[in-house]
């Protein structure tokens, strides 16, 4: 018995804009897989397909030329040290703020909101002028300072998950003699694991992707990172975007390496943050 199904238009309208929003999304990366492939006779069109797709030679150029290695070591440090510097400090304060009664907290809670909202460029000129005066200007530590200091998010992390503790495992052990730090170093912390594992992944991706602060802070030769290697092949008159499409190909394969092997994490993580226990 054949039926006739009734074509529903509002369902084909989900199928079009989903595919819209799909060739948008993708289209940028299939311009950039296209260009990073031709040779330097072959720029007439970006749209236009390279002569072969076995031409390594942009790669060769890009490694040697940009510093390709020298700028995965040390966006890799700046990462790394970042890293524990906001598990540290994040962990410490957003216990305090969770778990410890004192004066002027709610103070500091709406201070921490406060300078989230804060547009970044407003507050370059002190910034810049207090990493000039710490004497960092130019080394690695002045994004590492940025990136451990001007950014709230650990907080924000953190807090939500400290406050689905319960507190009486707090009480528990301190009435087992515990002290504070023994609570926050044997309770709470292991118990914010997946908030760590949500906050490493956010902070990597974020930290490897900035450009402003490292082309700011760090325009030294030798302190590349690989967001800023893609200058290498930019001036004011001209850009060789063979060159940039190979070293944006090359930058992008971390990040979509950690994004598709690690996206699980990112999800549970944001979710298991936001449930009420």
């Amino acid at each position: 018995m054949i039926t006739n199904r009734k074509i529903d238009p509002v369902q084909w309208l989900k199928y079009v804009l989903l595919g819209i929003a799909s060739l948008i999304v993708l289209f940028p990366p299939y311009v950039v897989v296209l260009n990073a492939f031709k040779g330097p006779d072959e720029s007439s069109s970006p749209f236009a397909l390279p002569a072969s797709f076995l031409n390594f030679e942009n790669f060769r150029i890009v490694i040697d030329k940009a510093d390709i290695l020298q700028a995965f070591g040390n966006t890799f440090l700046v990462i790394a040290v970042s890293l524990v510097g906001n598990i540290v400090f994040g962990t410490m304060v957003s216990y305090a703020l969770a778990r410890i009664a004192f004066k002027g907290k709610g103070l500091i809670l709406g201070l921490f909101l406060f300078a989230s909202i804060i547009p970044t460029i407003t507050t370059q000129v002190v910034i810049f002028s207090l990493i000039q005066s710490l004497g960092v200007f130019n080394t690695l530590f002045a994004p590492i300072l940025l990136f451990v200091g001007a950014d709230v998010l650990q907080i924000t992390i953190y807090l939500q998950f400290i406050r689905n503790i319960p507190e009486e495992l707090d009480e528990s052990a301190m009435i087992d003699g515990a002290s504070l730090f023994r609570i926050y170093r044997s309770i709470i912390f292991p118990l914010l694991s997946p908030a760590t594992v949500t906050l490493v992944i956010l902070k990597t991706i974020n930290i490897y992707n900035e450009l402003y602060i490292p082309f700011l802070y760090m325009p030294k030769q030798k302190l590349v990172m690989v967001s800023t290697s893609i200058m290498r092949f930019a001036s004011n008159n001209q850009a060789q975007w063979s060159y940039i499409c190979a070293t944006i190909l090359i930058i992008m394969v971390p990040t979509v390496l950690l994004y598709l092997f690690l996206q699980r994490y990112i999800f549970a993580g944001v979710t298991n943050g936001a449930v009420k226990g």
